[in-house]
């Protein structure tokens, strides 16, 4: 597939939930297209805008954040782009959500506003959203972006794969 050649599946594939908003499925997207291309070069804002059909400017904040968290790393000048800067094998999709969610990602257990502290919001309701965020983040951080790059492959939606990563 062209570097540069928007993929085929079009821009729907970056749709969302309310379990997986769309600023995480980018973000995860971008990861994992960073992990299989970013060899030997890094991967341009505007090469991961083209292939995933969205506007350079969309994608920066979500790029940004990632920078801010360590999960990538972006370099300058006329050759510049990103790259992980971690091992693929070390970074879970549950990294990936903290950093474009926030820490409670995803929700939070915060009250209602106007909420009295003993209600039912926050005797109840709030616990179980905490527990259910939880989980939700636990099954993030069972996945890498090592697996996420084998089943990219897989599906063949990835290109070829950039070669083993020795990164330490």
């Amino acid at each position: 597939m062209d570097a540069l050649a928007p993929h085929p599946a079009g821009p729907h594939r970056l749709a969302g939930s309310v379990l997986a908003p769309p600023r995480l499925v980018l973000a995860v997207a971008a990861m994992v297209d960073i992990a299989l291309h970013a060899r030997p070069q890094p991967v341009s804002a505007k090469a991961l805008a083209v292939r995933h059909a969205l506007p350079p400017r969309h994608l920066e904040a979500v790029l940004q954040a990632l920078v801010h968290h360590g999960l990538l790393k972006g370099l300058r000048g006329p050759h510049g782009g990103y790259e992980l800067a971690r091992e693929r094998r070390r970074i879970s999709a549950g990294d990936i959500a903290r950093a474009v969610l926030g820490t409670g990602a995803p929700g939070s257990t915060a009250a209602s506003p106007g909420a009295a502290p003993d209600s039912l919001a926050d005797l109840v309701v709030a616990p179980l959203v905490a527990e259910a965020a939880g989980a939700y983040l636990a099954a993030l951080d069972s996945v890498t972006v090592e697996d996420l790059c084998g089943r990219a492959e897989a599906a063949q939606v990835a290109g070829p794969r950039a070669g083993p990563d020795f990164t330490i």
